[in-house]
């Protein structure tokens, strides 16, 4: 008993020394001080001031990346004008206003190259222009044709009358024109003086003839032509003193079946005979 008594006395000793010894302040850190805004209720600051900010919006990758392609939808807003030397540089130039100018006349000379429509053409050649006929019968035997054309004008050239005859010879008068004729003018050839065509008789008007190459459609009679420069051309009047009436004469051999001018027989004076019969050796004369 008197062991414990000494244990307690000693005891008690040591804490009253403890006690007497101890600092006015504790030894933990002081407390962090919040700023509380002005106007929130001093009950709400520590929760306040304890809440985690909001952070800011972040757009989606798609609706970002969608932006540019959907600016369209939106007013284009002015650029602001650039002043000074270097907004000269930068400003677009003004378009200069536009002129209409009056094109050139462009003069189309009759020939291969004229651009013509199939409509009022015949042998589908557009540029034989007239009619297709019904077949015709003559009166004499041997006379008609079964496929007979009406021609008004060749490549540009006009016949100074409708001339009916077949397709084969059509395409002939229209080579003779532009091998034989055109190049050995001095002008534009826009007229053909035709002195007959189809006519169901016998040849040279003889009694007891065979029938003459008009008979079938296969011959035409050319008298003249006139040219660009007003020139008119007669081949009784102008056969022998005009070398180019000659010259076209000749070019026609090979064309035709059967060429035949003045001086050939007394009955083609005053005229160019051309008929398209087959023969083995066109004749000349």
């Amino acid at each position: 008993m008197q062991a414990f008594g000494a244990l307690v006395l000693v005891t008690g000793l040591m804490a009253g020394t403890a006690f007497a010894d101890a600092p006015q302040t504790s030894p933990r850190p002081a407390p962090r001080t919040v700023a509380v805004m002005a106007d929130a209720p001093d009950s709400a600051a520590p929760a306040e001031a304890l809440r985690p900010r909001a952070r800011p919006a972040v757009k989606l990758a798609a609706v970002a990346a969608a932006e540019p392609a959907m600016s369209f939808l939106a007013p284009a807003r002015p650029e602001p004008a650039r002043k000074g030397f270097l907004g000269s540089l930068f400003r677009p130039k003004a378009r200069p206003p536009e002129t209409v100018v009056k094109a050139a006349a462009v003069r189309t000379l009759p020939g291969s190259a004229m651009v013509q429509t199939r409509r009022g053409s015949v042998c589908g050649d557009p540029t034989i222009r007239g009619a297709t006929l019904a077949p015709i019968a003559g009166k004499l035997r041997g006379c008609g044709i079964a496929e007979p054309v009406q021609v008004t004008s060749i490549d540009g050239v006009a016949l100074s009358m409708a001339a009916t005859m077949d397709c084969g010879t059509a395409r002939a008068l229209k080579s003779w024109i532009n091998r034989g004729l055109r190049p050995n003018v001095p002008s534009e050839v826009v007229k053909l003086q035709i002195a007959g065509a189809y006519t169901c008789r016998s040849r040279n008007n003889q009694r007891g003839a065979p029938v003459s190459e008009h008979g079938r459609g296969k011959a035409v009679d050319v008298s003249g032509f006139t040219l660009a420069n007003g020139k008119s051309v007669s081949i009784a009047r102008d056969y022998h003193r005009e070398k180019m009436i000659r010259a076209s004469h000749k070019a026609a051999c090979g064309i035709f079946g059967t060429t035949l001018g003045p001086g050939s027989d007394g009955f083609h004076e005053d005229h160019l005979h051309f008929d398209t019969v087959a023969r083995r050796t066109p004749y000349c004369r």
